[in-house]
């Protein structure tokens, strides 16, 4: 992660905690178990994930608000309208059964990083953040689909 200020990787990564752990407690029960004892239901498995999966994507639909402070005009309005996208797809997306809003979150997820790209080639984002963008996004997509494929 050459280029990539300390700070946002580490807290990129930290951000990674909920979806491994949902993973981890998915794949193992006593885990699950103990997880679930210690934290509740709704901090294990698919549910902490999904929860927390809307949660970023709304996050990063702020991120992306921001980046486009950074423009006027018409490509303002474009950019603006873009960032709201990641919020609303978790809005509307969620809240049918664990495997449907994995699918549907793992699209968001893919979309939100297709924005990112386009963020960045239009240079609104940092020089660093599509190699911190790809990595995340990678991890998250492996553990949301942990839920879905296995």
């Amino acid at each position: 992660m050459n280029g990539v200020p300390r700070a946002p990787l580490f807290l990129g990564l930290a951000g990674l905690i909920p979806f491994v752990w949902g993973a981890l407690t998915y794949l193992n029960g006593d885990l699950q178990a103990w997880g679930t004892r210690a934290l509740g239901p709704r901090f294990v498995g698919p549910y902490v994930q999904l929860f927390y999966g809307s949660v970023i994507l709304s996050f990063m639909s702020g991120i992306l608000w921001g980046f486009a402070t950074k423009t006027s005009g018409s490509k303002a309005a474009i950019c603006y309208t873009l960032s709201v996208l990641p919020a609303l797809w978790a809005f509307v997306m969620t809240g049918s059964g664990p495997v449907s809003t994995s699918i549907n979150l793992i699209t968001g997820f893919a979309g939100l990083l297709l924005l990112d790209a386009v963020f960045w080639y239009w240079g609104l984002a940092p020089r660093w953040w599509m190699k911190l963008r790809i990595l995340l996004t990678a991890i998250v997509i492996l553990c949301l689909s942990v839920g879905v494929y296995l």
